[in-house]
């Protein structure tokens, strides 16, 4: 059933223009919140320092905060910047939920690299840290274990424990022993970071949606599930042996050269 509203809307890329244009964006998307179209709003872009500079000018020029802020490729096995240097400043601007998307960096943390197709070699990565990522995933494969699985299962569930203990993530409807997601009904639900993973075929939905019903239905203390967490941990050691230098890395966005213009003083009124 259509239900004539969106849930969330973000304006995306927002390190591409001025924080002007950004304010704009935000004022007008409330105006459509205002008309029932919209229920939640927010920002998403990658450098989350300056993700937290603008959710910190939302609130300052129009005293409300913004519902949601989503950062991609800076909560992975990689790089955990997202977690390091932007939390404390998103909670105190009120931000209501932060979400990590792109769990592999954009197609970088598997074991055929970045991709490639018809716009070309796109990524930012440079090219040691795609050798790195190369070297990492045969270190891993010799454990019997898959660079991107273990790099999507790391991301969840860190992310789901960092994002919630902030307050900055949502209440998950589903109960511990759930064979399919259902939704249920769970008293005093527990606080969850929320991750966001795009997929590019039906074979890696079905893989994302299995590795995501197992951290779910984990329990505490229970021999299988603290196994696989054993196995997990043990392959993140490997990964990151195999990245050395390139844990923490973040790339620029925009890139040298980008020209965003000047926002003049007292434009922000």
């Amino acid at each position: 059933m259509d239900s004539g509203y969106l849930d969330l809307a973000l304006c995306h890329d927002v390190e591409f223009v001025t924080p002007l244009e950004v304010l704009s964006a935000v004022r007008t998307l409330r105006e459509l919140r205002d008309e029932g179209k919209v229920r939640y709003i927010g920002i998403s872009g990658y450098p989350v320092v300056h993700l937290a500079e603008l959710a910190e000018m939302v609130l300052g020029e129009t005293g409300e905060p913004l519902d949601a802020v989503m950062s991609y490729a800076n909560f992975t096995v990689q790089n955990a910047t997202l977690a390091a240097e932007a939390m404390g400043r998103f909670k105190a601007a009120g931000v209501g939920v932060v979400l990590n998307a792109s769990p592999l960096g954009m197609g970088l943390l598997r074991k055929n690299g970045v991709p490639v197709g018809s716009m070309g070699d796109w990524h930012p990565a440079p090219a040691g840290l795609r050798a790195a990522c190369a070297k990492a995933a045969a270190e891993v494969e010799a454990l019997g274990e898959n660079l991107a699985k273990v790099a999507i299962r790391y991301a969840y569930e860190e992310w789901m424990k960092v994002a919630g203990e902030a307050g900055m993530g949502t209440k998950v409807p589903f109960g511990k022993r759930q064979d399919k997601l259902e939704e249920v009904e769970v008293e005093g639900g527990k606080m969850r970071g929320v991750n966001v993973c795009g997929v590019s075929n039906l074979e890696e939905l079905e893989d994302t949606l299995e590795t995501w019903k197992s951290i779910l239905g984990a329990e505490e203390g229970r021999e299988e599930d603290e196994q696989r967490r054993e196995r997990n941990r043990r392959a993140v050691e490997v990964v990151r042996r195999g990245l050395d230098e390139w844990v923490g890395y973040a790339w620029e966005s925009p890139g040298e050269g980008f020209v965003r213009g000047k926002v003049e003083q007292g434009e922000l009124k």
